[in-house]
């Protein structure tokens, strides 16, 4: 690939390229090659635990178990704009390494008996059979199942059929589900996002989930590659309306810019900002009544769904983030307003830094900017005219 600039447009006679040699181009390059091959795959990418509410809404804590695997079938073919992923994937990870992974991973903590929860992510699909040998599935879904925890897998839409459920219930009869689905419009999921499947494919895997009796939770992007703040802030209020009816939870995840991507190549052209933490109020604001409509926040009978924002690297440059005097305090209220679905934790919070942000997002929605007006909002000005 020397002398080629990966432009999305032709300059000669040859064919423009596609979005998808954007997308892999960094996945071979030495330094990620290095990375890859650096890794023990004996041994998860992370473990950790965090506080958790139970299906019933009982307050718990949850083990998220991050394994090191081969990584998403996608991927390999395409992938996504904005996931880095690859990043912290082996291309020759084995089944014995993901047995001697998950025995590492439950021996992680002493308490792990006081846990009610156990989340596990494979930068891919858990029951994708290309990604993760059958008896490492099996494997998963049972110990779960016999300890008594309740179990949160990811997955992509085409695992989701009624043949795979049907094996995977048999062996745990109850677990939820998170897609990420990122938009519930077909053209951004084309052509923001790369994500090589529609609505109508996250529409059937909803209903196979529902129809095996299991917990559906949907992951939206907030501000997808391409997208104006002003347009992030009024699309993602319309596809939380449109999925929550038929989710159990929705997950709203902010743009965080992760190394390699098609949204770090723009981040460091400075074609893109991260969203602004005021941007996940104005949405809380807009969306709220539509999951609380009697305003009882989380638990209460007529809820439809569980809202969740968790704002990954929050109040970091490459994360949601405001002018930096503001950030953990609006974080917080963030997170505190995931847990207990009241308005009251956005109370009372306000920064200079609010009106450049309304001014911002009020010329988005205002003039013909496709990705929008927005500038830096810390550091020195000259430095950014530097791609780092």
């Amino acid at each position: 690939m020397a002398g080629n600039p990966l432009t999305m447009l032709s300059q000669s006679e040859s064919k423009a390229l596609k979005i998808h040699d954007l997308v892999k181009a960094p996945a071979n390059a030495p330094w990620a090659q290095e990375r890859k091959n650096s890794w023990d795959a004996r041994y998860p990418a992370t473990v950790y635990y965090t506080p958790e509410t139970l299906a019933d809404g009982t307050p718990t804590t949850a083990l998220t178990v991050i394994l090191r695997t081969k990584g998403c079938h996608w991927w390999w073919s395409s992938g996504c704009t904005f996931c880095g992923y690859f990043n912290d994937t082996r291309d020759d990870v084995t089944s014995e390494d993901l047995h001697s992974q998950w025995e590492f991973s439950l021996a992680k903590f002493d308490d792990l008996d006081t846990m009610g929860m156990i989340k596990v992510y494979t930068s891919g699909s858990l029951l994708e059979d290309r990604e993760i040998p059958v008896d490492f599935q099996e494997r998963v879904l049972k110990d779960c199942h016999e300890m008594g925890k309740e179990l949160v897998v990811e997955s992509r839409t085409e695992q989701m059929s009624e043949e795979k459920l049907a094996w995977a219930t048999k062996i745990n009869p109850k677990f939820s589900v998170a897609i990420g689905l990122e938009a519930y419009d077909d053209e951004v999921l084309r052509f923001h996002v790369n994500k090589g499947f529609s609505i109508k494919s996250w529409d059937r895997a909803v209903e196979n989930l529902q129809k095996f009796g299991l917990r559906v939770k949907t992951y939206l992007m907030f501000k997808p590659p391409f997208m104006s703040e002003g347009d992030a802030v009024v699309h993602t209020a319309k596809w939380i309306r449109d999925v929550a009816e038929r989710s159990d939870e929705i997950s709203v995840n902010p743009m965080n810019i992760q190394r390699g991507t098609v949204i770090d190549r723009l981040y460091r052209a400075n074609e893109y900002r991260p969203p602004w933490l005021w941007s996940l109020i104005r949405l809380i604001e807009d969306v709220h009544h539509d999951i609380h409509p009697s305003d009882a926040g989380n638990g209460a009978d007529d809820q439809v769904s569980r809202l969740i924002i968790h704002p990954t690297a929050g109040g970091k440059t490459r994360g949601a983030h405001n002018c930096g005097k503001c950030d953990a305090e609006v974080v917080g209220a963030i997170e505190r307003y995931s847990v207990s679905g009241d308005l009251l934790e956005l109370e009372g919070l306000d920064c200079d830094c609010k009106q450049v942000w309304q001014q911002e997002v009020t010329l988005d929605n205002s003039i013909p900017v496709p990705l929008g007006v927005g500038l830096n909002r810390r550091g020195d000005a000259l430095a950014h005219l530097r791609s780092p």
